[in-house]
């Protein structure tokens, strides 16, 4: 682990023994909140128990906890009016949980919010009356990361065997890209547009991208490396190939707190460093059919689209 790292779990544990409010008690039940449909990370159907990687490591943290496990599961639409972050701190600050799982960890997701109450996503086991009403916000405050979220360059059957060690490589095959996301920002500023004529753009949540890639309606096409787990474990028998290339940006996951909860987040981060040395992270990221790639520098991600700019 970098200095980096250990520094963010240190800075925790000093601001705790300044705290005034005791931890909470071992036997109090550690509540994560989890999405319900984000395969490999996090899965549930209801009538079912709840599947995947951050499923699983929620297990290992209570466990090392000494704490009982509960799990609230909440749905995040994929629409213009909703904000992940805002949506977060409403699960948050409502009590519906103490910690966030698979969060993404940047400048923009764990700024001061902007306004004072937000609505309550889709959760299990809510009520008419809590989509009417708003929740007064707190500060989030993130723990040490546990693994890191790329993107990276899938290959249709023709052109599955080529060599991909840059975006540039792209050049002369048919891209597809989804709307409005990072993805689409980085393919059509590379150098000044270079790819933009080869681009053909899909509605996210809408058109299936990986699908019209197996049908061959494009070559190529640049997600994060989650999808194309959860593809490739829907569909055992696709054609479709890794490049074996991530895009130089992106962002680690880890849990977000609100700052009131100094102690838990110290504990977690313990927690969390000796599940990562035991090699447990990377074992539990296998078993759930996760690519595990480890957390890196910086810990939290700036101002991507100037990077892209720049780039």
């Amino acid at each position: 682990m970098s200095r980096a790292m250990k520094a963010i779990g240190a800075a925790v544990l000093l601001a705790t023994a300044f705290m005034a409010a005791p931890a909470a008690a071992d036997d109090e039940t550690l509540k994560f909140c989890l999405d319900e449909d984000l395969p490999p990370l996090s899965v549930h159907h209801r009538g079912k128990p709840g599947a995947g990687f951050d499923v699983a490591l929620a297990e290992a943290v209570a466990k090392e906890l000494g704490r009982p496990l509960a799990i609230q599961w909440f749905e995040s639409k994929l629409d213009e009016d909703s904000s992940p972050a805002l949506e977060a701190n409403a699960l948050l600050s409502d009590g519906r949980c103490a910690l966030i799982g698979s969060y993404a960890l940047t400048k923009d997701s764990l700024v001061a919010p902007g306004v004072k109450t937000a609505k309550l996503p889709d959760f299990d086991g809510a009520t008419r009356d809590y989509h009417r009403r708003r929740v007064e916000l707190g500060v989030l405050t993130p723990s040490q990361p546990y693994a890191y979220s790329a993107l990276t360059i899938v290959l249709g059957p023709k052109v599955r065997d080529r060599h991909i060690g840059d975006v540039g490589d792209l050049n002369g095959l048919r891209i597809g890209i989804e709307s409005g996301t990072l993805a689409d920002a980085i393919l059509m500023n590379f150098h000044g547009g270079q790819l933009i004529d080869q681009i053909t753009h899909v509605v996210p949540g809408r058109q299936d991208l990986l699908g019209a890639l197996e049908r061959d309606e494009f070559d190529a096409t640049l997600l994060d490396l989650r999808r194309f787990d959860a593809y490739r474990a829907a569909h055992p028998d696709t054609k479709l190939a890794a490049s074996g290339y991530y895009y130089p940006i992106g962002a680690n996951r880890g849990y977000v707190a609100l700052a009131s909860e100094a102690a838990l987040l110290a504990a977690v981060n313990k927690a969390l460093s000796d599940l990562q040395a035991k090699g447990t992270i990377a074992e539990l990221a296998h078993d759930a059919g996760l690519t595990y790639l480890p957390p890196r520098e910086p810990i939290v991600l700036g101002d991507v689209l100037q990077q892209i700019l720049q780039k």
